[in-house]
């Protein structure tokens, strides 16, 4: 169901704490007990003898698959963890199977997930750790995973471009590893694999069914065999956490982290924020109605008196300027959300993009593409000004430089969404489509076409006409009983757990969090910059 908009910010972030913890248990206790009386360790508990004590970890897509794929028992955090963390003082991309869940088998958010943290890995120049405990393609949802340039394959070609780029892969087999799922851990540059765990393209039973041969899991693909006969595995371990610190130790002889940041971004020291940040869960209502003043919501996520604002009496239902978070020099693009009155001209709303706005925006981000500024995008966004006032002053044109700017930008951009994220408005701050290096929500956003009530008349206007055309005439009754349909359906669509569940925000975060997980962010983002000139197409004037 969608958020409570009745709710605070603190209870919302108090139940996503909540509801994160159930997620983190995948398949629940007694699939992670099934898990261990094999000799297996849960995912989660392979990833604390992974990752260094008391390091940061950044997750990424917990979320995927909630409350999708019911029809099959469900797919919590779509069967694999995915997250940022620290192995041996150096920063790494880990991918790691969940067996708990459908024994760590391959849904379309599966795929989608580990598509994405390669992504995040390729662009910000992180090695990757693959623990590997996966029956492979989910056979019933197959056509949705297999064939296409964003499904299952494409796992295995970024595998491949990865090893070129000079990025380090290391993976070890904890598990099963069957069918075409094979391919990535033997593309990788290191190959680990425990005792009792399978790697084949197909398993006893399959081989059994297509050449009549009878043969042990072990003697096909066992661990044994591959590292006496096939030569597939570099190293072999008894136990999980044997191979564990094996990989630790490997991590250990290898390139330690670039200097952070890289040449040219900088970094210096920090300041703390001039606000604490559980001011916001009174600062922002999950009521989009309620206005509120973007600059306190800075103040609790910059360094303290480290913001100059950018054209501060222009274009003041967008407000820009730079600013350090955790020493970094950042740009900040952020939407106003109260009314506003500019020194010429009808009072403005907030959350609406006017030409402006629009116009002051775009300069912003080519100042901050020339300076090396990564950008912060704080969305909370109803869209573009309509109208024929609108339309003559020429607003397609001032929001088609905007996109154009933020399109070819070459510096990390970073994208939060703190309220609505609406239409073209999405697009203008930064939206998924943009390629932000990171993009996060608080728990009472929304992503939608257009605002709830809009969308519901638009839609009730046209069930009913179709309703009528067929002979059907909607008496209130039922009008009514079709307007909330229409609108909790529509509601549920915008709700930022529907979202992340499909892989349109990395995470869904305690609003209080926000700094900390921006300076993670800015940590990842500024360890590598193509060193590339800046470069636009063209600007309708």
């Amino acid at each position: 169901m969608p958020v409570d908009t009745s709710a605070t910010l603190s209870q919302l972030a108090r139940q996503l704490a909540a509801d994160e913890k159930k997620l983190a248990l995948g398949g629940g206790k007694a699939a992670i007990e099934r898990q261990r009386a094999k000799q297996r360790l849960f995912v989660r508990d392979r990833l604390k003898l992974l990752l260094d004590e008391k390091s940061s970890w950044l997750e990424i897509g917990l979320w995927a698959g909630w409350d999708m794929y019911s029809a099959w028992g469900g797919a919590p955090g779509a069967g694999v963890v995915c997250g940022i963390g620290t192995i041996e003082g150096r920063r790494h991309m880990v991918i790691a199977n969940d067996a708990t869940v459908k024994a760590g088998a391959f849904f379309p958010a599966t795929t989608k997930k580990v598509l994405r943290a390669q992504r995040i890995a390729m662009q910000n120049r992180l090695p990757l750790v693959y623990l590997v405990d996966s029956a492979g393609v989910f056979l019933p949802l197959q056509e949705d995973v297999f064939p296409d340039e964003d499904d299952f394959g494409r796992i295995f070609r970024n595998n491949a471009i990865i090893s070129a780029a000079g990025i380090g892969q290391l993976a070890a087999i904890m598990g099963n590893c069957v069918a075409g799922g094979g391919y990535l851990p033997v593309l990788c540059d290191k190959l680990l694999m425990t005792d009792g765990s399978g790697l084949y393209l197909a398993g006893p039973a399959l081989v059994k069914s297509a050449i009549g041969q009878e043969v042990s899991s072990e003697a096909l693909g066992g661990a044994e065999m591959h590292a006496q006969i096939s030569g597939t595995i570099d190293y072999r371990d008894s136990t999980d956490e044997q191979c564990l610190a094996r990989l630790r130790r490997l991590v250990s002889m290898s390139r330690p982290d670039p200097p952070e940041p890289a040449a040219p971004f900088t970094r210096s020291g920090a300041s703390p924020p001039a606000r604490p940040g559980t001011d916001l869960y009174d600062l922002v209502s999950p009521n989009p109605r309620d206005e509120y003043e973007v600059r306190d919501v800075l103040d609790c996520i910059l360094d303290g008196g480290s913001f100059d604002e950018y054209k501060a009496e222009y274009g003041l239902s967008m407000v820009c300027g730079t600013a350090r978070i955790g020493g970094f020099p950042v740009g900040i693009v952020a939407n106003q959300h109260h009314r506003v009155r500019p020194a010429d001209g009808p009072i403005q709303f907030g959350g609406v993009l006017y030409v402006d706005s629009a116009d002051k925006a775009a300069r912003f981000v080519m100042n901050c593409n020339q300076d090396w500024l990564p950008i912060i995008f704080l969305q909370d966004v109803n869209g573009f000004m309509v109208g024929r006032d609108s339309e003559r002053s020429g607003i397609i044109k001032a929001g088609a430089k905007l996109v154009n700017a933020i399109s070819n930008s070459r510096v990390p951009k970073l994208t939060v969404m703190i309220g609505g994220s609406y239409g073209a408005g999405n697009y203008a701050m930064c939206g998924k489509a943009f390629d932000p290096r990171f993009i996060f929500t608080w728990p009472a956003a929304r992503c939608a076409v257009m605002g709830g009530e809009q969308a519901t008349s638009t839609l009730l206007d046209v069930t009913v006409k179709s309703l009528k055309r067929q002979g059907h005439t909607v008496d209130a009754k039922e009008l009514a009983e079709l307007r909330d349909k229409v609108k909790g359906d529509y509601d549920r669509a915008a709700d930022a757990r529907y979202g992340a569940a499909r892989g349109w925000v990395d995470a869904i975060l305690d609003p209080a969090k926000t700094r900390e997980t921006l300076i993670i962010a800015l940590e990842v983002a500024t360890r590598h910059a193509e060193n590339e000139p800046f470069k636009l197409g063209v600007f309708q004037v």
